[in-house]
């Protein structure tokens, strides 16, 4: 067995984790880093949000706050090891013999790591606002952290969109149109769409604070 094959987020070190990225085998590979990436914005939004202080009338909105990004830290990882299965399914599917066998192998796959990309998309779009509270009302002294968050959440999203997009594109190698792909997965479809409005909003509130986190201009 390689050894990238036995290395996962809840049991490796960070230096086994992305030695193991860094081999061509594919798994771990650019999806379960997206959940990496989604799981560094949690973090940070969770460490943020344990440095502020609110008034009462806002506690509890703070309060939620910390406690999802404590779950999705977590629930983020587990998405990335989730994707490098996924992964290992699609590469065995590509490496049949061409036949229907392998077409059908190939359509499966393709389902399933779109699937699980959509549902890392899903969990990351629904942290923005979480972040975005934080960039407003958060402790100032944590802003730069802000974005590094939003910067990680932006490459998590980035991830997910794009390869919710490939794998739905791979779907067409059996001689299906990207028309069929659309109307036998419309949900799968739709995210992308929701992706890519959701970087728009991550591009608007980072610009937004940039000020605040970094004042000075280059001479």
């Amino acid at each position: 067995m390689n050894d990238s094959e036995s290395v996962t987020t809840q049991q490796s070190t960070v230096e086994e984790w992305t030695k193991a990225l860094a081999e061509s085998t594919g798994s771990p590979g650019g999806g379960a880093g997206t959940g990496v990436m989604l799981s560094i914005a949690a973090s940070l939004t969770s460490m943020v949000a344990g440095y502020t202080e609110v008034e009462d009338s806002e506690h509890q909105h703070l309060a939620g706050i910390h406690a999802r990004a404590r779950e999705l830290r977590q629930a983020a990882l587990h998405l990335a090891d989730d994707d490098a299965t996924a992964s290992n399914a699609f590469g065995a599917a590509f490496r049949l013999d061409p036949g229907p066998e392998r077409d059908a192998a190939i359509h499966q796959a393709s389902v399933d790591a779109a699937k699980a990309s959509a549902v890392l998309g899903e969990r990351a779009i629904h942290a923005i606002e979480d972040l975005a509270w934080l960039a407003s009302h958060g402790n100032p002294a944590l802003i730069a952290d802000v974005v590094v968050g939003f910067g990680a959440l932006r490459a998590a999203i980035a991830g997910a969109r794009t390869n919710v997009s490939f794998d739905l594109g791979s779907l067409t190698s059996a001689g299906t149109t990207l028309e069929e792909v659309r109307d036998r997965h419309p949900e799968l479809w739709t995210t992308v769409t929701r992706l890519t409005d959701a970087l728009d909003r991550i591009d608007e509130l980072a610009a937004g604070v940039d000020k605040k986190a970094a004042p000075t201009e280059a001479v």
